[in-house]
């Protein structure tokens, strides 16, 4: 399994590879046309300066788009924008929360779309975090000091670079 660091190019790069190689994706999702993008909140302490937006635009099954987006385009673009601290998507990442509870009590906010639009793909949210974790992830608190300085360059010079 690749080690990666949370909300980076190569997160998604890798997760995008691995969807397009494992037809079973494609037949969990068949059921599943929505276009979802999730922010993840600014938290300097994790090397996260800013907001940050990604996305999975998923059409009966075909993954049309992995990417991170900027503000405009995520509230042009999708259907629904679900918010929520990097430690609140960590917990459900690492399954230590679910979404749907999470959901309901609060802890992930919707900033765009429907509630009854997003609790009818919620029965889909445990195979999007199962495949969002088909790789070893290493979230910024798991980092050192050194580990986090860099991450936070890193992010900072993609994301001035992709305009995200």
């Amino acid at each position: 399994m690749a080690k990666v660091q949370y909300c980076t190019p190569e997160w998604l790069e890798e997760t995008a590879r691995i969807y397009a190689s494992r037809p079973e994706y494609k037949e969990k999702f068949k059921k599943l046309s929505a276009k979802v993008c999730y922010r993840v909140k600014a938290e300097p302490e994790w090397g996260i300066d800013e907001d940050i937006i990604f996305g999975t635009f998923i059409d009966q099954g075909e993954l049309k788009k992995l990417a991170f987006f900027n503000e405009k385009d995520a509230q042009k673009e999708s259907d629904y924008i679900l918010a929520a601290t990097p430690q609140e998507w960590k917990r459900i990442l690492r399954k230590e929360g679910k979404f749907v509870g999470d959901f309901l009590l609060g802890k992930i906010k919707l900033e765009l779309g429907s509630k009854v639009g997003v609790l009818g793909i919620a029965p889909h949210s445990g195979n999007i975090v199962d495949w969002l974790t088909q790789v070893d992830l290493q979230f910024p608190d798991e980092m050192s000091a050194e580990e986090r300085a860099q991450y936070r360059q890193r992010l900072a010079a993609f994301r001035r670079q992709a305009g995200v």
